[in-house]
């Protein structure tokens, strides 16, 4: 069976990744619809071997498609989405604004999908966090071996989650590091991206904690188990493409670290590359371009009696944010629409 699939937010980045990835993956498309906001009307964007010219997202009719995949943040998708869904277009979306809803399910295909019998109740279906989305992958089979009670994790996060102006400032800034007569100031960022790190992603709330630091509890919390207890400090870093994380992880039982590494070079979604040699683990360099998401750096955490620390990698813009879409896609044309 083949789907009628739009593909909104089709210029940036994530959009962009998103066409490249049903093309890449064969997903079966009757017919695809790029869309875009009025002032990219026109633009060419390709799709395999195929130039194909945005449309107004304002003007466009979403009845008799099946499946539209979202690229296009909270305040646009707040205004289209819901049209989307009344036409009977089911909407995978990539913003922040439904993953918290009760009604609408949180989704990574390797953890929960059968969550997504659930996307009736309002016709659209949520995609994660791109930090979380690479780190539940990881907890899963481990919590699903020995129980997690508490996870402390640290990311080091890509300019390419800014979009493209944070993957331009990083160029420019470093660029002129280089030339003393050309200043870039920071502008998309807080302070300086090149040649520096940021301790702060997305807004400040009340105690503290960013808001992005808020997203990676409460999304791991809906994906895997509200019992699990989750603090965060997220990082950003002058890499143009890849996230990255340090993940201590406290079981209610001993886990083995030999264990560990079997469980997830077994487990979907995961390469574990985990030699204790120069160079035997994966950076984001290595990440760019991949599906997967990379394990390395399993060893036991002697300061508490069951835990084990980790060092996961994945490319952001692929199992962060579009595969993770169009991985929902596959799973809602394979478990649900071909059944209805």
């Amino acid at each position: 069976m083949s789907y009628k699939i739009v593909v909104a937010g089709a210029t940036g980045n994530v959009g962009r990744e998103m066409l490249n990835i049903l093309e890449e993956r064969g997903f079966p498309v009757q017919e695809i619809a790029v869309l875009a906001s009025r002032r990219s009307i026109g633009t060419e964007v390709s799709f395999g071997d195929k130039t194909l010219k945005t449309q107004d997202i304002a003007t466009f009719d979403f009845a008799g498609w099946d499946m539209a995949l979202f690229a296009i943040g909270s305040d646009a998708t707040k205004e289209y989405a819901p049209k989307a869904a009344a036409a009977g277009c089911v909407v995978i979306d990539n913003s922040s604004l439904y993953r918290y809803d009760p009604d609408v399910p949180l989704i990574v295909p390797e953890v929960n999908a059968d969550a997504i019998h659930d996307y009736a109740k309002k016709n659209i279906i949520a995609n994660p966090n791109c930090s979380t989305a690479q780190m539940v992958v990881a907890l899963k089979p481990l919590h699903d071996r020995a129980r997690i009670k508490r996870v402390v994790v640290s990311t080091y996060q890509s300019v390419s989650g800014a979009g493209k102006d944070g993957m331009d400032e990083l160029w420019d800034q470093t660029k002129a590091v280089y030339n003393p007569t050309t200043d870039v100031p920071p502008n998309k960022f807080t302070k300086q991206i090149a040649f520096n790190v940021i301790p702060h992603i997305d807004v400040f709330m009340e105690d503290g904690t960013t808001k992005e630091e808020w997203k990676m509890v409460a999304e791991t919390k809906k994906i895997v188990d509200p019992s699990i207890k989750v603090t965060a400090t997220c990082v950003r870093v002058p890499v143009f493409v890849g996230h990255s994380e340090a993940i201590n992880i406290e079981f209610e039982e001993f886990l083995d670290e030999d264990e560990a590494r079997d469980i997830l070079r077994e487990a979907p979604g995961i390469m574990v590359i985990d030699k204790r040699e120069n160079g035997g683990y994966v950076t984001p360099v290595e990440c760019a371009g991949d599906y997967a998401t990379f394990i390395s750096r399993i060893r036991q955490d002697s300061t508490i009696e069951n835990g084990l620390n980790l060092w996961c990698v994945s490319d952001n813009l692929r199992k962060g944010a579009a595969l993770n879409a169009v991985q929902i896609a596959e799973v809602l044309g394979n478990k649900v629409l071909q059944k209805g």
